[in-house]
Protein backbone atom coordinates (compact mmCIF):
# COMPACT_ATOMS: atom_id res chain seq x y z
CA UNK A 1 0.00 0.00 0.00
CA UNK A 2 2.65 2.05 1.16
CA UNK A 3 4.54 1.29 -2.24
CA UNK A 4 1.29 2.60 -4.43
CA UNK A 5 1.52 5.97 -2.13
CA UNK A 6 4.76 6.88 -2.87
CA UNK A 7 4.30 6.04 -6.60
CA UNK A 8 1.32 8.58 -6.64
CA UNK A 9 3.02 10.71 -4.80
CA UNK A 10 5.93 10.81 -7.54
CA UNK A 11 3.55 11.04 -10.23
CA UNK A 12 2.12 14.18 -8.08
CA UNK A 13 5.25 15.67 -7.89
CA UNK A 14 6.03 15.26 -11.63
CA UNK A 15 3.56 16.82 -12.69
CA UNK A 16 3.23 19.75 -10.40
CA UNK A 17 6.96 20.24 -11.41
CA UNK A 18 6.15 19.72 -15.06
CA UNK A 19 3.30 22.70 -14.46
CA UNK A 20 5.46 25.28 -12.63
CA UNK A 21 8.09 24.48 -15.84
CA UNK A 22 5.19 24.97 -18.26
CA UNK A 23 3.97 27.86 -16.36
CA UNK A 24 7.84 29.82 -16.03
CA UNK A 25 7.56 28.80 -20.42
CA UNK A 26 4.90 30.98 -20.49
CA UNK A 27 5.54 33.92 -18.48
CA UNK A 28 9.00 34.10 -20.29
CA UNK A 29 6.96 34.21 -23.63
CA UNK A 30 4.43 37.01 -22.39
CA UNK A 31 7.60 38.64 -21.42
CA UNK A 32 9.13 38.04 -24.51
CA UNK A 33 6.26 38.97 -25.85
CA UNK A 34 6.27 42.23 -24.09
CA UNK A 35 9.13 43.35 -24.72
CA UNK A 36 8.99 42.68 -28.61
CA UNK A 37 5.75 44.91 -29.12
CA UNK A 38 6.99 47.89 -26.94
CA UNK A 39 10.20 47.72 -29.19
CA UNK A 40 9.03 47.55 -32.21
CA UNK A 41 6.24 50.53 -31.29
CA UNK A 42 9.12 52.67 -30.64
CA UNK A 43 10.95 52.00 -33.53
CA UNK A 44 9.95 52.20 -37.36
CA UNK A 45 10.81 49.22 -38.62
CA UNK A 46 9.43 46.21 -40.61
CA UNK A 47 10.98 43.33 -38.00
CA UNK A 48 7.66 41.15 -36.53
CA UNK A 49 7.58 39.41 -33.26
CA UNK A 50 9.79 36.25 -33.50
CA UNK A 51 8.61 34.29 -30.79
CA UNK A 52 11.37 31.47 -29.19
CA UNK A 53 8.74 29.65 -27.59
CA UNK A 54 7.16 26.63 -29.32
CA UNK A 55 4.29 26.72 -27.66
CA UNK A 56 1.14 26.75 -29.98
CA UNK A 57 -1.32 29.27 -27.86
CA UNK A 58 1.57 32.12 -27.73
CA UNK A 59 2.54 31.35 -30.93
CA UNK A 60 -1.13 32.16 -32.02
CA UNK A 61 -0.95 35.44 -29.94
CA UNK A 62 2.58 36.80 -31.78
CA UNK A 63 0.68 35.68 -35.00
CA UNK A 64 -2.28 37.86 -34.45
CA UNK A 65 -0.11 40.62 -32.61
CA UNK A 66 2.34 40.82 -35.98
CA UNK A 67 -1.28 41.32 -38.34
CA UNK A 68 -2.18 43.83 -35.94
CA UNK A 69 1.34 46.07 -35.94
CA UNK A 70 1.53 45.57 -39.83
CA UNK A 71 -1.72 46.87 -40.26
CA UNK A 72 -0.61 49.64 -37.45
CA UNK A 73 2.58 50.46 -39.65
CA UNK A 74 0.23 51.31 -42.72
CA UNK A 75 -1.46 53.48 -41.02
CA UNK A 76 1.32 55.17 -39.78
CA UNK A 77 3.20 55.43 -42.93
CA UNK A 78 -0.42 56.75 -44.45
CA UNK A 79 -0.31 59.62 -41.75
CA UNK A 80 3.44 60.07 -42.41
CA UNK A 81 2.79 60.56 -46.20
CA UNK A 82 -0.35 63.10 -45.48
CA UNK A 83 0.84 65.27 -42.98
CA UNK A 84 4.62 65.51 -45.22
CA UNK A 85 2.15 66.38 -48.24
CA UNK A 86 0.10 68.92 -45.74
CA UNK A 87 3.38 70.35 -44.89
CA UNK A 88 4.36 71.31 -48.26
CA UNK A 89 1.21 72.07 -49.62
CA UNK A 90 0.52 74.75 -46.85
CA UNK A 91 4.30 76.06 -47.63
CA UNK A 92 3.59 76.79 -50.92
CA UNK A 93 0.69 77.94 -50.26
CA UNK A 94 1.66 80.94 -48.35
CA UNK A 95 4.34 80.89 -50.45
CA UNK A 96 2.63 81.44 -53.35
CA UNK A 97 0.25 83.88 -51.76
CA UNK A 98 2.92 86.14 -51.16
CA UNK A 99 3.06 87.32 -54.95
CA UNK A 100 -0.55 88.49 -55.11
CA UNK A 101 -0.80 90.06 -51.98
CA UNK A 102 2.40 92.16 -52.99
CA UNK A 103 0.84 93.70 -56.01
CA UNK A 104 -2.49 94.27 -54.10
CA UNK A 105 -0.65 96.46 -51.83
CA UNK A 106 0.86 98.28 -55.07
CA UNK A 107 -2.13 99.07 -56.10
CA UNK A 108 -3.39 100.24 -52.55
CA UNK A 109 -0.81 102.54 -52.41
CA UNK A 110 -1.70 104.27 -56.06
CA UNK A 111 -5.36 104.13 -55.02
CA UNK A 112 -4.67 105.87 -52.03
CA UNK A 113 -2.46 108.35 -54.09
CA UNK A 114 -5.78 109.19 -56.10
CA UNK A 115 -8.27 111.88 -55.43
CA UNK A 116 -11.50 109.81 -54.43
CA UNK A 117 -15.01 110.70 -52.33
CA UNK A 118 -15.75 109.89 -49.20
CA UNK A 119 -17.68 106.01 -49.30
CA UNK A 120 -14.52 105.46 -51.41
CA UNK A 121 -11.48 105.78 -49.02
CA UNK A 122 -13.99 103.77 -46.53
CA UNK A 123 -14.15 100.82 -48.99
CA UNK A 124 -10.24 101.35 -49.23
CA UNK A 125 -9.31 101.32 -45.95
CA UNK A 126 -11.99 98.17 -45.26
CA UNK A 127 -10.17 96.06 -48.62
CA UNK A 128 -6.44 97.73 -46.83
CA UNK A 129 -7.65 95.51 -43.40
CA UNK A 130 -8.76 92.73 -45.08
CA UNK A 131 -5.54 92.22 -46.88
CA UNK A 132 -3.23 93.00 -43.92
CA UNK A 133 -5.50 89.79 -42.24
CA UNK A 134 -4.37 87.98 -45.16
CA UNK A 135 -0.66 88.87 -45.47
CA UNK A 136 -0.81 88.29 -41.45
CA UNK A 137 -2.53 84.48 -41.62
CA UNK A 138 -0.18 84.00 -45.22
CA UNK A 139 3.16 84.77 -42.86
CA UNK A 140 1.70 82.85 -40.14
CA UNK A 141 0.82 79.79 -41.90
CA UNK A 142 4.68 80.07 -43.51
CA UNK A 143 6.30 80.36 -40.83
CA UNK A 144 4.51 77.74 -38.75
CA UNK A 145 4.98 75.05 -42.01
CA UNK A 146 8.76 76.03 -41.98
CA UNK A 147 8.89 74.92 -37.98
CA UNK A 148 7.25 72.21 -38.29
CA UNK A 149 9.84 70.98 -40.98
CA UNK A 150 12.65 71.69 -39.71
CA UNK A 151 12.43 70.14 -35.84
CA UNK A 152 15.15 70.47 -33.32
CA UNK A 153 16.98 71.99 -36.20
CA UNK A 154 18.13 75.14 -34.09
CA UNK A 155 21.41 75.62 -32.30
CA UNK A 156 20.91 75.27 -28.85
CA UNK A 157 23.54 77.16 -25.92
CA UNK A 158 23.51 77.87 -22.56
CA UNK A 159 20.60 80.57 -22.30
CA UNK A 160 19.77 83.16 -19.66
CA UNK A 161 15.66 82.70 -19.50
CA UNK A 162 15.11 85.89 -17.48
CA UNK A 163 16.96 88.11 -19.58
CA UNK A 164 15.10 87.11 -23.02
CA UNK A 165 11.79 87.03 -20.92
CA UNK A 166 13.10 90.74 -20.31
CA UNK A 167 14.03 91.41 -23.67
CA UNK A 168 10.79 90.34 -24.71
CA UNK A 169 8.41 92.19 -22.55
CA UNK A 170 10.65 95.56 -23.56
CA UNK A 171 9.72 94.83 -27.33
CA UNK A 172 5.72 94.75 -26.22
CA UNK A 173 5.88 97.92 -24.05
CA UNK A 174 4.22 100.06 -26.75
CA UNK A 175 1.27 97.51 -27.59
CA UNK A 176 0.92 96.66 -23.25
CA UNK A 177 0.99 100.68 -22.91
CA UNK A 178 -1.90 100.64 -25.81
CA UNK A 179 -3.64 98.24 -23.50
CA UNK A 180 -3.08 100.16 -20.05
CA UNK A 181 -1.81 96.55 -19.40
CA UNK A 182 1.18 97.37 -17.02
CA UNK A 183 3.03 93.99 -16.11
CA UNK A 184 4.22 92.54 -12.80
CA UNK A 185 7.47 90.69 -13.36
CA UNK A 186 8.78 88.27 -10.44
CA UNK A 187 12.24 86.91 -11.25
CA UNK A 188 14.49 84.81 -9.33
CA UNK A 189 17.68 86.52 -7.82
CA UNK A 190 20.05 84.17 -9.59
CA UNK A 191 20.30 83.34 -13.47
CA UNK A 192 18.10 80.71 -14.78
CA UNK A 193 20.22 79.34 -17.19
CA UNK A 194 18.99 76.65 -19.55
CA UNK A 195 20.21 75.29 -22.75
CA UNK A 196 17.86 76.15 -25.22
CA UNK A 197 17.46 77.73 -28.76
CA UNK A 198 17.53 81.47 -27.95
CA UNK A 199 15.79 82.81 -31.26
CA UNK A 200 13.08 80.09 -30.57
CA UNK A 201 12.31 80.65 -26.75
CA UNK A 202 11.84 84.68 -27.84
CA UNK A 203 9.66 83.20 -30.27
CA UNK A 204 8.02 81.56 -27.31
CA UNK A 205 7.48 84.35 -25.00
CA UNK A 206 6.53 86.78 -27.94
CA UNK A 207 3.81 84.65 -28.89
CA UNK A 208 2.15 84.61 -25.26
CA UNK A 209 2.88 88.08 -24.90
CA UNK A 210 0.49 88.42 -28.01
CA UNK A 211 -2.22 86.20 -26.86
CA UNK A 212 -2.10 88.34 -23.24
CA UNK A 213 -2.98 91.38 -25.15
CA UNK A 214 -5.61 89.29 -26.78
CA UNK A 215 -7.31 88.20 -24.14
CA UNK A 216 -6.17 90.27 -21.00
CA UNK A 217 -8.76 92.61 -19.26
CA UNK A 218 -5.83 94.97 -18.29
CA UNK A 219 -3.51 92.77 -15.70
CA UNK A 220 -0.78 90.52 -16.86
CA UNK A 221 1.47 88.72 -14.12
CA UNK A 222 4.73 87.00 -15.22
CA UNK A 223 6.79 84.52 -13.36
CA UNK A 224 9.96 83.24 -13.97
CA UNK A 225 10.87 80.46 -10.93
CA UNK A 226 14.14 79.14 -9.98
CA UNK A 227 13.04 75.81 -11.40
CA UNK A 228 12.12 76.80 -14.78
CA UNK A 229 8.86 77.65 -15.14
CA UNK A 230 7.23 80.58 -16.83
CA UNK A 231 3.82 81.37 -16.17
CA UNK A 232 1.83 83.62 -17.75
CA UNK A 233 -0.92 84.77 -15.95
CA UNK A 234 -3.85 87.68 -16.59
CA UNK A 235 -8.14 87.92 -15.88
CA UNK A 236 -9.50 86.77 -18.76
CA UNK A 237 -13.79 87.13 -18.19
CA UNK A 238 -14.35 86.72 -22.33
CA UNK A 239 -13.19 83.07 -22.11
CA UNK A 240 -14.00 80.02 -20.54
CA UNK A 241 -12.94 76.21 -19.64
CA UNK A 242 -13.58 74.66 -22.78
CA UNK A 243 -11.92 77.52 -25.01
CA UNK A 244 -9.33 77.24 -22.92
CA UNK A 245 -8.99 73.72 -23.53
CA UNK A 246 -8.49 74.44 -27.19
CA UNK A 247 -6.01 77.32 -27.20
CA UNK A 248 -3.31 75.33 -28.92
CA UNK A 249 -5.36 73.63 -31.35
CA UNK A 250 -4.09 74.86 -35.36
CA UNK A 251 -6.50 77.78 -36.42
CA UNK A 252 -8.83 77.98 -33.26
CA UNK A 253 -10.26 81.52 -32.21
CA UNK A 254 -12.39 83.04 -30.11
CA UNK A 255 -14.75 86.22 -30.61
CA UNK A 256 -12.11 87.95 -28.08
CA UNK A 257 -9.36 87.96 -31.05
CA UNK A 258 -11.12 88.27 -34.36
CA UNK A 259 -7.53 89.65 -35.87
CA UNK A 260 -6.10 86.30 -35.14
CA UNK A 261 -4.96 83.51 -36.90
CA UNK A 262 -5.07 81.30 -34.22
CA UNK A 263 -1.28 79.71 -34.81
CA UNK A 264 0.49 81.40 -32.00
CA UNK A 265 0.16 79.28 -29.33
CA UNK A 266 0.49 76.40 -31.55
CA UNK A 267 3.58 77.99 -32.98
CA UNK A 268 4.70 78.24 -29.06
CA UNK A 269 3.82 74.81 -28.11
CA UNK A 270 5.72 72.98 -31.41
CA UNK A 271 8.89 75.08 -30.36
CA UNK A 272 8.45 74.21 -26.79
CA UNK A 273 8.21 70.77 -27.19
CA UNK A 274 10.92 70.43 -29.93
CA UNK A 275 13.03 71.96 -27.08
CA UNK A 276 11.89 69.45 -24.83
CA UNK A 277 10.00 71.35 -22.64
CA UNK A 278 6.09 71.56 -21.70
CA UNK A 279 3.20 74.11 -22.34
CA UNK A 280 -0.40 73.76 -20.92
CA UNK A 281 -3.53 76.57 -19.90
CA UNK A 282 -5.20 76.39 -17.48
CA UNK A 283 -8.47 78.71 -16.23
CA UNK A 284 -9.43 79.29 -13.18
CA UNK A 285 -11.44 81.94 -11.06
CA UNK A 286 -11.80 83.99 -14.54
CA UNK A 287 -8.12 84.05 -14.78
CA UNK A 288 -5.87 82.54 -17.85
CA UNK A 289 -2.58 80.82 -17.06
CA UNK A 290 0.07 79.19 -19.38
CA UNK A 291 2.50 77.66 -18.24
CA UNK A 292 5.72 76.74 -20.03
CA UNK A 293 8.09 74.64 -18.09
CA UNK A 294 11.74 74.58 -19.50
CA UNK A 295 13.86 71.26 -19.57
CA UNK A 296 16.34 70.44 -16.78
CA UNK A 297 19.65 72.51 -15.76
CA UNK A 298 21.59 74.62 -18.48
Amino acid sequence: METWLWALVGVMAVIILLLVLKICALQNAAEEIGRAFADRLMTDTNTLIDLSSADRHMRRLAEGINVQLRKLREERHRFEQGDRELKNAVTNISHDLRTPLTAIYGYLDLLEAERMTEKAERYLRIIRNRAELLAQLTEELFRYSVILSAENSGMCEPVNVGGVLEESIASFYTALKERNIEPHIRLPEAKVIRTLDRSALARVFSNLLSNALKYSDGDLDIVLSESGTVTFANTASGLNEVQVGRLFDRFYTVEAARRSTGLGLAIARTLIEQMDGTIAAEYEGGRLSVVVGLPGEG
